[in-house]
C-alpha cells in the first residue's frame, strides 16, 4: 500500500509559485535529506508550470508557450531545468533526489494542453490526434494552460495512460493533478479515467488531487481514485483561513485513514512568497503556527512544508521536527472533534485520538482573542480515572490528574498524551 502514513515533504508552490527551478529544488532537496529526512519527510515536490520558460512569479502568463513533446505531453523547460536537455525529461533531477534518499514529485494540470489542441499534435498508443480527444467546453477558470480531455473519445484513455508511463519514466513518486478535485460530478469520469492510467503505469505513485474544496458527498470517491484530496482551497498565512480549517477537520476527520488522506495543504512557515521579496516570511505568529501544527498533527493532514528550507530558522525547523507531535501525527487513531464551545472568555476547540501504541491524545485550542486559564476535565473525552498527562510541545508533565490545568495563549494551541 503507497500513503500508508500521510505524506510528509516539501512543495515549491508556497515560496517560488511557478517558477521554481532546478538548482532551487536540488538545493531543498539537500537540506531535506540532511535535516529532516529522519523525522519522515521524504517528497520532494516540483509545483505548477514547470513546462513554462518564462515564468518567474506565483503570477501566471496568459496562454505562454509550453514545452511539449511530439505526442503531446508537457515536458521541463530547459532553461530552468538544464538537466532535461535532450528528451531526458525528469529523469535526471528524480535520480538525483533518490540518490539522496527522498522521492521526487510534479504538479500537473487534468487535461491535455491548449496548444496541443490547436497545433492538432499526435497522441501515443492511437491514431487520434489532440484535438479528437479534447472537452473545449472544459477550461480551468484560473490558468489558460489545458483543456479538459473528452472520456468518451477514442484515444482519451491512451492519452492519459501516455503520460503517467512518461512519468513512471522519469521516475516519478508522487502526481499532484489540479483542476480536479472541486470539479466533481461533471468531471468525475476523466478523473476515474486519469486514476486508472496511473494505477496501471508499472510504477507505484502518489496521487494528490486538487484545489478544494472537496466534495464531503464524493468522499468515498476520493478514496478509491487518489491518496490525497484537497479540502480547502490554497490555504495562506492568514488567521480566518486557519480558523475556518477546524470546521473543514471536524467534518472529514472520519475519512482520514492508510492510504487516502484529506489534505488541509501546505504548511505556510519560514520563508514563503520569494517573488515578494527575500525578506517575506509567514504572517503567522509563533503561537498560529504551533496551533496550525498541533491540528495538523491528531487531524493526520498530509505535512507538506512550503518555505524555501535553507533559510528555516531555529524555531520553525523545531516546529517541523518535534518528534512528540510527530509520533501524534504517525499514531493517532479515531481523531475527532470533543466540543468546540465558548468557556472563559474565549473560543475553545477540544480534540481527541488514541494511540495505536496505547494511551491517548488530547488536543486543546483556543480559536478565541482573548488569553485563557483552561480547566477540562478528562471525561469529557471519555477518560473516567485519572491518568498520567504530559504536553508534547513542551515535555511538560502534569502529573497524575483527571483534568487539565493550563494557561492558553489567544491562537495557541496544547497537546497532551494520556497514560
Amino acid at each position: 500500500m503507497i500513503a500508508k502514513t500521510p505524506p510528509m515533504g516539501w512543495n515549491s508552490w508556497d515560496c517560488y509559485g511557478a517558477a521554481v527551478t532546478e538548482d532551487t529544488v536540488r538545493k531543498n532537496a539537500e537540506y531535506m535529506a540532511a535535516n529532516l529526512k529522519q523525522y519522515g519527510y521524504e517528497y520532494v515536490v516540483v509545483d505548477i508550470q514547470w513546462s513554462e520558460p518564462t515564468a518567474d512569479s506565483h503570477a501566471y502568463h496568459p496562454f505562454a508557450e509550453l514545452c511539449m513533446d511530439e505526442f503531446s505531453r508537457l515536458i521541463p523547460a530547459p532553461n530552468r531545468f538544464p538537466s532535461s536537455t535532450g528528451g531526458k525529461g525528469f529523469r535526471p533531477l528524480a535520480d538525483y533526489v533518490h540518490s539522496l534518499g527522498l522521492k521526487f514529485g510534479i504538479h500537473i494540470m487534468r487535461g491535455i494542453p491548449r496548444q496541443a489542441v490547436h497545433q492538432n499534435t499526435a497522441l501515443l498508443g492511437t491514431d487520434r490526434t489532440a484535438r479528437q480527444i479534447a472537452d473545449t467546453n472544459s477550461i480551468c477558470a484560473w490558468n489558460t494552460d489545458m483543456y479538459g480531455v473528452d472520456p468518451s473519445k477514442e484515444g482519451a484513455k491512451a492519452y492519459y495512460d501516455s503520460i503517467f508511463a512518461l512519468y513512471a519514466s522519469w521516475g516519478v513518486d508522487f502526481i499532484k493533478c489540479d483542476d480536479i478535485a472541486r470539479e466533481l460530478p461533471h468531471r468525475e469520469e476523466e478523473l476515474r479515467m486519469l486514476s486508472d492510467s496511473l494505477k496501471n503505469c508499472g510504477r507505484e505513485i502518489v496521487l494528490s488531487i486538487s484545489p478544494g474544496a472537496s466534495l464531503l458527498e464524493k468522499a468515498e470517491l476520493y478514496k478509491q481514485v487518489c491518496n490525497m484530496w484537497r479540502i480547502t482551497d490554497d490555504f495562506w498565512d492568514q488567521w480566518d483561513l486557519l480558523y475556518a480549517m477546524f470546521e473543514r477537520c471536524e467534518k472529514w476527520c472520519t475519512h482520514c485513514g492508510a492510504g487516502h488522506w484529506p489534505d488541509a495543504d501546505m504548511l505556510p512557515v519560514g520563508a514563503i512568497r520569494q517573488d515578494y521579496g527575500e525578506a517575506n516570511t509567514t504572517a503567522f505568529t509563533r503561537d498560529e503556527q504551533i496551533c496550525m501544527m498541533t491540528l495538523w498533527g491528531i487531524f493526520r493532514a498530509p505535512l507538506m512544508i512550503g518555505s524555501e528550507l535553507t533559510r528555516l530558522d531555529d524555531f520553525t525547523l523545531g516546529l517541523l521536527t518535534n518528534v512528540h507531535i510527530l509520533a501524534m501525527h504517525r499514531n493517532a487513531r479515531h481523531s475527532h472533534q470533543v466540543w468546540r464551545r465558548r468557556m472563559c472568555g474565549t473560543e475553545l476547540v477540544l480534540w481527541t485520538a488514541a494511540s495505536c501504541e496505547g494511551g491517548q491524545y488530547l488536543a486543546v485550542f483556543n480559536v478565541g482573542e482573548a488569553d485563557s486559564e483552561i480547566e477540562i476535565p478528562l471525561s469529557d473525552a471519555e477518560v473516567e480515572k485519572p491518568v498520567r498527562i504530559t504536553e508534547l510541545w513542551s515535555q511538560k508533565a502534569f502529573g497524575v490528574s483527571d483534568k487539565i490545568k493550563a494557561e492558553l495563549p489567544a491562537h495557541g494551541a496544547l497537546a497532551f498524551f494520556l497514560g
